[in-house]
């Protein structure tokens, strides 16, 4: 059986709203829209490797907070496993600065308006159900 490759994607919350990355590469998945992460190295926790991801991709700092439940299959040997966080203050706002071409902070109203990933759908159904959204509304 093959070993899976993890990939972390941050559920970036702000406001009662969640931060959606739309990809500019590769060409098939151009356009549509992923919660922001990636891979995790070879002996890297995967928490320490969300943050670097989003210091990478988004030129931000950020506090990783819990995960969400569940883990999303993507094309094989990949997995997606989430985990909210946010902004440290001071960070400045996120850019895309790595494989996407824009970002929108999504509130729940707006959630599906933008083409998620087929893969993410279930992800992002995942942080819906944590009530995380609405909790930080407050």
């Amino acid at each position: 059986m093959r070993e899976q490759t993890v990939v972390v994607g941050a559920a970036l919350i702000e406001g009662g709203r969640l931060l959606a990355a739309r990809r500019s590469a590769p060409p098939e998945l151009a356009g549509r829209w992923e919660l922001p992460g990636g891979k995790v190295e070879p002996g890297e926790p995967a928490e320490a490797a969300l943050a670097r991801e989003l210091r990478e991709e988004l030129g931000v700092e950020a506090e990783v907070l819990s995960r969400v439940p569940g883990e999303f299959p993507l094309r094989p040997p990949y997995v997606l496993r989430v985990w909210t966080a946010r902004l440290l203050p001071g960070s400045g706002e996120p850019e895309p600065l790595e494989d996407h071409d824009a970002l929108r902070w999504l509130s729940p109203r707006e959630l599906w308006d933008v083409e998620w990933l087929p893969q993410d759908v279930p992800a992002v159904r995942a942080v819906v159900e944590t009530g995380v959204l609405s909790e930080s509304r407050r």
